[in-house]
């Protein structure tokens, strides 16, 4: 990269254009059509056509303001990749086939985006989550999963449907489990064992990425067996892992998907949950001191950097998903990630002229 080329990418990014910041990344979000997001990445006639959705957390009732899908147009003029998570909680048909309200969703999102985007999807928990969180009467339980592991209805509800939509912009597929506590958790052979058998049914189906997040899961053996099938793993910021930097030691130092892709997902400040973590990035509209300006979110940003430039010396493209509970406001996380990797571009090249 050229001296001229570097200050120009710098200068985009002060329009959030945060496209081709560098070879070996792609930046992206988790989800889209925030309203905070108006006057970063989505222009100001969309205030007019806000849709409004309360949302409960932890007794607490919170107003979301969503976007329509057509505004993902204007979402891929600043990034790269997205994805989305609307299909972890439903298949895209129902078992006899017909199709559910996130197959039309996914039709729109196909309609309106260029034919350059790139989308991540979010497997359907149905099929990867060992239990289910139910709320019954204000009260949450969590009930065995009857379709845990269930790769034949997965592919025939999720995968064939997935890849009829979007065809060559599917990138790739998340398949995330919940966490587990070690008494509540097979023994981490079984557990891959159990894993081979469904990801060996799905074999050439998609690119699948895992998110176990279950760090007592996460053995030397599991992650030969995720290199020994091609499979991604996903480095995960989230609340009950370890750091991105311990995740990168535990894997051997290796990226494992077979189409040289690697997601990380930077979700929540460790040690936060879930409910805390969007109560304080609410309403996503701006960096959030006590997430966006901590040591931790510091190391996050750094961990990043390092993992994009020893994809460089692999041939391999890491895609960054930014989410709003990391930082306040996912584009202006994003926006810090870029100006992070492109300062170090400028750095070693001035070490490499001296």
């Amino acid at each position: 990269m050229t001296p001229a080329e570097l200050e120009a990418r710098l200068a985009r990014l002060e329009a959030y254009d945060l496209r081709g910041v560098h070879p070996n990344l792609r930046l992206g979000t988790a989800s889209d059509r925030y309203a905070g997001w108006i006057g970063q990445i989505y222009p100001e006639h969309y205030r007019r056509e806000i849709k409004t959705r309360p949302r409960r957390l932890e007794g607490r009732t919170f107003e979301e303001r969503v976007l329509p899908v057509a505004s993902v147009r204007d979402y891929f003029e600043h990034f790269d990749v997205l994805e989305l998570d609307f299909t972890f909680y439903r298949p895209l048909r129902e078992a006899d086939g017909r199709p559910t309200a996130s197959l039309f969703t996914l039709q729109q999102y196909a309609t309106h985006a260029p034919p350059t985007a790139r989308f991540l999807l979010k497997a359907p928990q149905q099929f990867f989550a060992a239990t289910l969180r139910r709320t019954r009467g204000g009260r949450v339980t969590y009930e065995e999963n009857p379709h845990y592991l269930d790769a034949e209805a997965c592919r025939r509800q999720f995968l064939e449907p997935a890849h009829e939509v979007l065809g060559e912009r599917l990138l790739g597929v998340i398949f995330e489990q919940e966490y587990r506590r070690v008494g509540e958790s097979p023994d981490p052979e079984a557990n891959i064992a159990a894993l081979d058998a469904f990801f060996g049914t799905l074999d050439g189906d998609v690119q699948a990425h895992l998110e176990l997040r279950s760090a007592h899961l996460l053995t030397p053996a599991y992650f030969d067996w995720l290199a020994a099938r091609g499979l991604g793993f996903v480095f995960s910021h989230w609340t009950w892992l370890p750091p991105i930097r311990r995740q990168w030691r535990l894997c051997g130092e290796r990226f494992t998907a077979a189409d040289r892709n690697v997601v990380v997902r930077l979700l929540t400040p460790l040690e936060m949950t879930y409910a805390e973590a969007y109560a304080r990035a609410y309403p996503f509209d701006r960096p959030v001191p006590e997430l966006a300006g901590t040591r931790q979110a510091r190391d996050m940003v750094l961990d990043v950097t390092a993992l994009v430039f020893r994809a460089a010396i692999e041939g391999v493209v890491v895609n960054v998903i930014a989410n709003n509970r990391a930082w306040g406001n996912a584009p202006d996380l994003a926006r810090a990630i870029a100006r992070r990797v492109l300062e170090e571009v400028r750095r070693r090249s001035l070490r490499a002229s001296d």
